[in-house]
């Protein structure tokens, strides 16, 4: 069985940047790495339009979060399907967070920019979320996809800096 899901379709929105308050810890690379805020892909504050990150792992799908059922993290709202998603994300949001911020997986390998992305347009590889901006990006990205987490990964600190 593949270590990828995938599945598109492509929504419209605006895009608003938020950056939390407080740093994170988090494993990476065989070792603990102190993360500085990270920006969030947020629509109106809200994080991914509202999506439930945490439907992708247990649904195999987007699932449209609740206001309800809200956790602020990060310097954005996150919008879950139920109040047990909702516990889940709080109690270990590193695994349940998009890579990236929720922004373009391709965008930040190719381009070290941060553009929007489409529920409809993701993959879990390796138990990590990765989001981007549309059906024909997607295309691309399942060219290669080793190859871009590679690039994403070796780019997002200069992202993050502003040097992208």
């Amino acid at each position: 069985m593949s270590a990828m899901i995938t599945r598109r379709r492509v929504l419209a929105g605006g895009v608003l940047v938020a950056a939390g308050a407080g740093a994170y810890l988090v494993w990476g690379r065989g070792r603990f790495e102190e993360l500085a805020a990270v920006p969030v892909f947020a629509q109106e504050g809200v994080a991914l339009g509202g999506t439930d990150p945490v439907g992708y792992f247990r649904e195999g799908r987007p699932v449209a979060g609740l206001p309800a059922h809200s956790f602020e993290w990060n310097g954005a709202t996150w919008h879950f399907a139920s109040a047990e998603n909702r516990d889940a994300f709080a109690a270990d949001p590193a695994r349940y967070a998009p890579q990236y911020g929720g922004f373009c997986a391709w965008a930040v390998a190719e381009k070290g920019k941060l553009y929007s992305t489409q529920p409809e347009n993701w993959a879990i590889v390796e138990g990590k979320l990765y989001l981007n901006f549309n059906d024909d990006i997607e295309e691309k990205w399942q060219a290669d996809v080793p190859g871009f987490i590679a690039r994403g990964d070796a780019r997002w600190p200069e992202v993050l800096k502003g040097e992208g």
